[in-house]
């Protein structure tokens, strides 16, 4: 049995969608700059507010954002200098740490995301319609 062949209109939709995406990720890290974040440590905020159960870990970070655990040590380091993130020991298992934003981190992460979801919703029919072409 042979692979389908791709048409050029397949083409054309991938760069399409690559270059959508491109331009959401381009509007995200502006937005970050803006307001004194590197694009990685808004993206490490974000992994730790956005925490099922409130729990973040720095391996769970690490792991999120495809980082060593030694980068996402010293990138969480960072942010902890900067007064963003605290670092608090388990009551119940004092080897594990959990991290939790401070409140300036919460503001300046509140305002990130109204922001891009806001720009996702502007991009919504035309990814949707995107997604919708692919087999």
């Amino acid at each position: 049995m042979s692979q389908p062949k791709m048409k050029d209109a397949d083409y054309v939709l991938l760069a399409d969608f690559r270059a959508t995406l491109r331009t959401f990720m381009a509007f995200s890290e502006t937005q970050a700059r803006s307001v004194g974040l590197t694009p990685q440590q808004h993206q490490a905020l974000l992994t730790i507010r956005g925490t099922a159960l409130g729990n973040a870990t720095v391996g769970y970070v690490a792991e999120r954002l495809m980082l060593k655990p030694h980068s996402a040590s010293g990138l969480l380091s960072r942010l902890e200098e900067a007064g963003l993130v605290l670092r608090e020991p388990d009551q119940t298992d004092q080897r594990k740490t959990f991290l939790r934003l401070t409140a300036e981190a919460e503001q300046l992460l509140e305002s990130l995301s109204l922001a891009h979801l806001e720009e996702l919703s502007n991009l919504k029919p035309m990814l949707l319609s995107m997604i919708n072409q692919f087999c």
